[in-house]
């Protein structure tokens, strides 16, 4: 039987929400704290459906494609126009994402994950896109499809799930207006590490200032704690803990109690091969989050970092950080 690859549409829907339910059972049955299934979860993937495939007004431009086996859809692949942070520069446009609520049956015919991968990276550059970066988070066929495609670790993403069993250190503190120069000093050191490990984060030319401006504005959200070590005019290091953004989980999952922490930094972390000075200072701010988000009735920590910030990746498993995602990328 002829499969083609096609753009969904609306009467895909109560099939995608079948396949996207099988999908988010999985990681659920890796870890159910972080992959905690939503009490409504088909209802909330039908009503993602529905917007993605009939709203005129998006946020950002995704792409849903399906595999199409004789009017039988046999798999899914959903993918986005990834808007650039402000710090960066974005020289080559927005990259494309190819998001982890992408599955094929397991009856597909053989060569759909491939099928649909090929597919949806030749929307992507139609599109624009001249990088494109893949998310993985379970399915065997999926890491073996994007190992075979080219594509290499970018980013890790770390869970930890008993969060707040060593307190809050007692020299972490929370941020105030006066600390947000010694932020953006240690940010900008953040920055140069990041860009050295991979030249895909080049840095903007006006990332300070962009970066200030977005601190000064953090000081007064309610859903996230900005905390730092060390004395205003000698700022040690600095780590914010938020809530987790919605671009990492699909909407089957509830992600109300999982925080993430992408901003951090600490000279301990400089080096991105070798903890050179010890953990003292960065290993406190790190509790510090996790102390913060236990508070907050959070059960899991996700925690971005760069695939080849060796020394933070150490750091992190030492604590009992497992990597639960990955992002990777195909130049």
């Amino acid at each position: 039987m002829t499969q083609t690859i096609r753009p969904a549409t609306p009467d895909d829907i109560p099939r995608l929400v079948d396949l996207l339910m099988l999908d988010s059972e999985t990681r659920h049955s890796v870890d159910p704290i972080l992959w905690k299934m939503a009490d409504d979860a088909p209802a909330q993937i039908g009503k993602a459906l529905t917007f993605a495939l009939t709203a005129e007004q998006q946020p950002f431009r995704q792409l849903w494609q399906v595999a199409d086996a004789g009017g039988q859809v046999t798999g899914v692949i959903h993918s986005m126009l990834l808007p650039v942070p402000p710090i960066y520069t974005g020289a080559l446009g927005e990259p494309g994402l190819i998001l982890p609520d992408s599955f094929a049956a397991p009856d597909a015919p053989d060569g759909t994950v491939e099928a649909l991968l090929a597919a949806a990276e030749d929307a992507l550059q139609d599109a624009g896109s001249q990088i494109i970066l893949s998310s993985y988070v379970t399915g065997e066929d999926w890491r073996v499809a994007f190992e075979n495609g080219g594509y290499d670790p970018l980013t890790l993403y770390l869970s930890r799930s008993d969060l707040g069993d060593q307190g809050m250190p007692t020299d972490v503190r929370l941020a105030k207006d006066g600390d947000v120069p010694g932020i953006v000093t240690r940010s900008a050191e953040n920055r140069r590490v990041l860009f050295d490990i991979d030249p895909f984060w080049e840095i903007h030319p006006e990332a300070d200032q962009r970066f200030s401006a977005w601190m000064q504005r953090s000081l007064i959200l309610r859903d996230r704690d900005m905390m730092v070590l060390g004395s205003a005019d000698d700022l040690e290091g600095y780590v914010i803990a938020q809530p987790v953004s919605r671009l990492h989980f699909s909407p089957a999952h509830d992600i109300t109690g999982t925080g993430v922490i992408d901003d951090y930094y600490h000279p301990d972390l400089a080096n991105p091969v070798t903890l050179e000075n010890g953990v003292e200072g960065a290993g406190a701010l790190l509790r510090a989050a996790e102390a913060i988000f236990a508070d907050r009735g959070m059960g899991a920590a996700f925690v971005v970092c760069p695939a080849g910030w060796k020394s933070k990746i150490d750091l992190l498993e030492a604590a009992g950080y497992k990597t639960a995602m990955v992002w990777s990328i195909k130049r």
